[in-house]
C-alpha cells in the first residue's frame, strides 16, 4: 500500500488552473491529505466564485497563508511562490497555460486530454524541450497509475501470445458520483464567466476542432464529429491510453460504429489478434470501466470504479488453467486482487512529485500522449469517412 506518511521531504508548492468539479472534487483534496509533499498555493480561474470557493478548502499548512486567487494564468506561472502548475480548466486551454508553465521552468501537471490536435500537441513537446531547466510535462491519465494496472501491465507482458482483449468503458451519470463524493462541489453560477471569457473559449474550441478533424484527420466537421472528439479526449484518453501501453499501438481499425449521443463502438487490428473498444455514456447509474486481455490459458482483467468516491479500489482479477502434479485433471483458478485502497488520483500525484522533486521521467508524457492523437484520428476517419 502506498504510504502518505515518510521523513521530512521537500513540499511542492503548487499553482492550479481551474477551480471547476475536478479541482474541486479531486485535486484539492489530493494535495491536502498529500501536505507533506504539496501545498497549494495559487489558485486561477476566470470565474472569482470557484476561485475562492477552492480557496476556501486549501488546507493552509503550518504557515497558515491562504492561497493567492488570480484570473491571470500568467501571474500564477510566473509566480516565485508555485513550484509546479496543475491545469485542469477547459480542454481548449490546456497548451496555452502548459507553455506559459514551461516558460517559466515550472513542471507542469495536464489533465487529459493535453491537447485535441497534431498541431498543438508538437507546441507542447518543443516547448518542453526548450525548458531551461528541465521541466516536464506529466498528461493526467490517472487510470495508468493504479496499483492493480501496473500489476496487470506485468501479467500481460508474461503472455505467449494475446488472443484477443476487449477494452470497455461505460458510465453512467457523472453527477451522481459528484454528489455522493462528501466534497460539494460549487457549480459555476450565471454571471460567474463574462461574455467575453464565453466568446474566448467558443472560438478557440472551434479553431482547434477544425484543424483536427479538418486539416487533420481529413474527416468532415460537423456537429457528429465534433461531439465525437470531444467524447475521445475526455473519457476515451483513459481507456485508450491505458490499452496501448498494456497491448502497444494497433495496426488499423478494422470497422467504427460510432453511434452519439448513446455508446458507441470500435474494432482494433493488432497483428495476431482483435481488441474491441466500447465506450459512451448510459443513464443507469453505474460505471463498467475494464480492461480484459485474453491468452490460451490466462484471463487477465482490471476493473476501475468511478475516481470522484475517494477510496474505491481497482482491482485485478485473474482466471486461469490449472495443472497441478498432485491433481488428474487441469482445474480453474479465479483470483481478484486488491492490493491497495489508495486511489489513482493520489498515486499520479505521488508519481508527479518524484518527477517534480527528484527528476524522475513520467511514463504519461506529451511524446506519449500524441500516440492518443493517432488513435483519434483513425477511430473518427473509419467512422466518417470523407
Amino acid at each position: 500500500m502506498a504510504s502518505t506518511t515518510s521523513s521530512p521531504s521537500r513540499v511542492i508548492r503548487v499553482g492550479i488552473i481551474g477551480c471547476g468539479e475536478i479541482a474541486q472534487v479531486v485535486h484539492i483534496p489530493t494535495l491536502n491529505f498529500l501536505a507533506d509533499k504539496f501545498r497549494v498555493t495559487y489558485l486561477c480561474d476566470v470565474a472569482a466564485g470557484a476561485r475562492e470557493t477552492c480557496a476556501d478548502r486549501v488546507v493552509q499548512g503550518t504557515e497558515g497563508k491562504r492561497p493567492v486567487t488570480t484570473a491571470s494564468a500568467e501571474e500564477l506561472c510566473a509566480s516565485p511562490e508555485v513550484d509546479a502548475v496543475l491545469i485542469a480548466n477547459a480542454d481548449a486551454y490546456h497548451v496555452e497555460h502548459g507553455l506559459l508553465a514551461l516558460a517559466q521552468n515550472k513542471h507542469v501537471l495536464i489533465e487529459k486530454p493535453a491537447a485535441l490536435c497534431f498541431r498543438d500537441i508538437d507546441r507542447l513537446i518543443e516547448a518542453e524541450k526548450q525548458a531551461s531547466g528541465g521541466a516536464r510535462v506529466f498528461v493526467g491519465t490517472m487510470r495508468r497509475y493504479a496499483t492493480a494496472f501496473e500489476d496487470a501491465v506485468k501479467e500481460v507482458g508474461g503472455f505467449d501470445h494475446v488472443h484477443y482483449a476487449r477494452v470497455r468503458d461505460i458510465i453512467g451519470p457523472n453527477a451522481l458520483g459528484v454528489s455522493q463524493s462528501g466534497t460539494f462541489p460549487r457549480a459555476f453560477q450565471a454571471g460567474d464567466v463574462s461574455a467575453a471569457d464565453s466568446d474566448d473559449r467558443a472560438a478557440r474550441e472551434l479553431d482547434i476542432q477544425t484543424q483536427a478533424l479538418s486539416n487533420e484527420f481529413g474527416v468532415p466537421l460537423n456537429d457528429a464529429s465534433k461531439r465525437m472528439l470531444r467524447v475521445l479526449g475526455a473519457l476515451g484518453t483513459h481507456s485508450l491510453s491505458a490499452m496501448r501501453e498494456l497491448l502497444g499501438m494497433p495496426k488499423s481499425v478494422a470497422g467504427a460504429a460510432l453511434t452519439l449521443p448513446g455508446i458507441f463502438a470500435v474494432l482494433f487490428r493488432y497483428e495476431t489478434f482483435a481488441v474491441t473498444y466500447e465506450s459512451g455514456l448510459s443513464g443507469v447509474p453505474t460505471f463498467d470501466a475494464n480492461i480484459e486481455v485474453y491468452s490460451a490459458n490466462k484471463i487477465v482483467r482490471v476493473n476501475f470504479d468511478t475516481p470522484y468516491v475517494k477510496g474505491l479500489p481497482v482491482t485485478l482479477t485473474i482466471r486461469e488453467r490449472v495443472e497441478d502434479e498432485g491433481v488428474a485433471e487441469p482445474y480453474y483458478q479465479e483470483r481478484t486482487i486488491r492490493k491497495t485502497y489508495t486511489d489513482p488520483y493520489t498515486l499520479e500525484m505521488l508519481e508527479f512529485y518524484e518527477v517534480v522533486a527528484n527528476g524522475k521521467t513520467p511514463k504519461t508524457s506529451a511524446v506519449d500522449s500524441r500516440n492518443d492523437l493517432e488513435l483519434f484520428k483513425i477511430i473518427l476517419q473509419a467512422g466518417y469517412k470523407a
